[in-house]
């Protein structure tokens, strides 16, 4: 296939297709995972499949079932300038505009983190706290600190409907990307976002508290990789200069908004659990339960109010 590329303001070419028939739905699946693989993306068949099915509204179903089907010219269009810019670095799924998550399809906007499998360990930490909570009280209250798309707390109450959850966020953005999720999710009455830096604005006491801070040293940031470290949003990143001062900000003002049997659980980096556990110590908290990432870090831990 001959391609007529036409350069954009950032110089990374757009693919049209004059003069050239419609692609078949399979021959630019085939094209566009070529092209990631010949830049070694790792994943390149599935980020391929995202980016033609997002774009051309199709399914991987259709992808197996009808591949000679003919690709509108300006969805190919859109599907080229969506390689272009992974091709450029951009994450395939901020490109698209949403993620899954724990089972959800959640989206995505400038001021959110994306979500990321190893934050599902902290969904199943406090799953079982949120139900036993549920079947004490009748009823459980959940409050997200900094909850960006609301992936954590939309996951919690998708699998316990006797929950209901506050969203936390200093973003106004997020916060609206957050709502969208949760009315996508079928649980927009149950969810209500506050804008709030930390527990700031944050009234009345919750049976479980959850939070994935930023938890990145702030000389650690220049090191990541690019596509995080250009995509992901600064402030859902730093965590000041030792990457802990969520935690110092979170353990202090955690007891007075728990009630007494609850718990707070928060998602900490993979060399952190230690430091983490200590603030929370001196918070008067005692480590109850943790889970580990899917690379076997240590990346979730659960603290108990009151006293030890």
């Amino acid at each position: 296939m001959r391609l007529s590329p036409i350069t954009s303001r950032s110089c990374l070419p757009i693919w049209t297709m004059a003069d050239e028939p419609a692609p078949t739905l399979g021959a630019l699946l085939r094209e566009v995972r070529a092209a990631l693989t010949a830049a070694g993306k790792a994943d390149a068949a599935l980020e391929a499949r995202l980016l033609v099915e997002h774009f051309t509204g199709t399914s991987r179903t259709v992808a197996v079932l009808d591949p000679q089907r003919l690709v509108a010219r300006d969805e190919a269009v859109l599907v080229r300038a969506g390689l272009a810019r992974r091709l450029s670095g951009e994450p395939v799924h901020r490109i698209i505009g949403q993620r899954e998550f724990y089972g959800l399809t959640l989206k995505l906007s400038a001021q959110t983190l994306e979500p990321r499998p190893d934050t599902e360990a902290l969904v199943d930490l406090a799953l079982p706290f949120v139900r036993r909570a549920a079947d004490r009280h009748g009823r459980v209250r959940i409050l997200d600190l900094g909850t960006g798309t609301g992936a954590i707390a939309l996951a919690l109450l998708a699998n316990e409907p006797r929950a209901t959850a506050v969203g936390a966020d200093i973003s106004g953005d997020a916060l609206a990307t957050a709502c969208i999720n949760a009315d996508m999710t079928g649980n927009k009455d149950r969810f209500l976002p506050v804008q709030s830096d930390w527990f700031g604005a944050v009234e009345g006491q919750f049976h479980i508290i959850v939070s994935n801070p930023p938890y990145i040293p702030s000389k650690d940031i220049a090191a990541l990789d690019r596509e995080v470290r250009d995509h992901d949003p600064l402030a859902a990143l730093d965590g000041g200069p030792e990457g802990l001062e969520p935690y110092r900000r979170i353990a202090p003002g955690a007891d007075r908004h728990l009630h007494s049997d609850g718990i707070v659980a928060v998602e900490v980096g993979f060399d952190q659990p230690g430091l983490v556990e200590a603030i929370f110590l001196d918070q008067g908290f005692k480590l109850v339960a943790h889970a580990d990432d899917l690379g076997g870090h240590r990346r979730a831990l659960a603290f108990a109010a009151g006293r030890p």
